[in-house]
């Protein structure tokens, strides 16, 4: 499979795969009795991470890079904050440790995004965007 459709189906796989990830990570962080994993899983840092991680790499698989996905990702962050604060409501706590886990995510998704984008593309379409 070429590269470059290889890509095209990373990105529609992406965007079939954010919003019911967003209905997923909003059930996990507002429900009052979460699932727990046991073993190498069973920190729940390592689950804040690898959810926003999801995130920020789908969002960045989708929108590609333009300067609108650091927006994006900023709404990301914002979003996980949110949804920390609203653990309150849930009867949860929220944990600033959890936020910081989330935002780490965030950063180290949008890495592996850009990285996977920019081993796929076209380099004739990267050149004309670096150009612009």
């Amino acid at each position: 499979m070429p590269k470059v459709t290889f890509l095209k189906f990373l990105r529609l796989l992406s965007l079939w795969l954010f919003w019911p990830g967003v209905a997923l990570i909003v059930w996990g962080e507002l429900t009052p009795n979460p699932p727990h994993l046991d073993g190498l899983l069973a920190w729940d840092k390592v689950d804040h991470f690898v959810a926003y991680f999801g995130l920020a790499g789908m969002a960045t698989m989708i929108v590609g890079i333009r300067p609108r996905l650091i927006a994006i990702l900023s709404g990301i962050v914002a979003f996980g904050g949110l949804l920390e604060l609203a653990q309150f409501l849930a009867g949860r706590d929220a944990e600033f440790l959890d936020f910081i886990a989330n935002s780490l995510g965030v950063i180290s998704g949008f890495a592996a995004g850009l990285g996977i984008s920019l081993l796929l593309e076209d380099p004739a379409l990267v050149a004309r965007r670096a150009a612009r």
